[in-house]
């Protein structure tokens, strides 16, 4: 395999990075604010989101693509694997977006996140182990 996989879900990733940058930028020329959040709840919730994103996609991203480079999980389990990051990533957004206290999106969004993790890590470990 040759990163395509990968490629296509840190593409899809970075569209989500853009629309919710676009949404931070939107609500700083709205408010008429700079830097940081002003005090304006709608603001910051926009910045974390953003910023957990950024957060956690680099790392998810990069378990992905060792992932298929050394070929830990064939490609419908590589799929499984970025639509997992991409809908948990999605939702904790959407979820962080509407609410600063727990949500439905902000929960669902971190432990799909969290499963996406854990199963990439596995894999790898499984992989590194059999190969000795």
């Amino acid at each position: 395999m040759s990163g395509l996989i990968t490629g296509l879900y840190a593409a899809l990733i970075a569209l989500l990075v853009v629309a919710l940058a676009a949404r931070v930028v939107r609500l700083r020329m709205r408010l008429r604010i700079g830097i940081g959040d002003g005090g304006h709840p709608e603001l910051g919730r926009a910045i974390r989101a953003h910023g957990n994103l950024i957060e956690h996609a680099p790392l998810l991203l990069l378990l992905l693509l060792i992932a298929e480079l050394s070929h830990a999980l064939p490609a419908g389990g590589l799929h499984a694997a970025g639509l997992v990051i991409l809908l948990g990533r999605a939702l904790h957004a959407f979820g962080l977006s509407r609410s600063a206290g727990t949500s439905p999106g902000r929960f669902l969004g971190t432990v799909l996140t969290w499963v996406a993790f854990l199963g990439l890590a596995l894999a790898l470990i499984g992989r590194a182990l059999a190969v000795g």
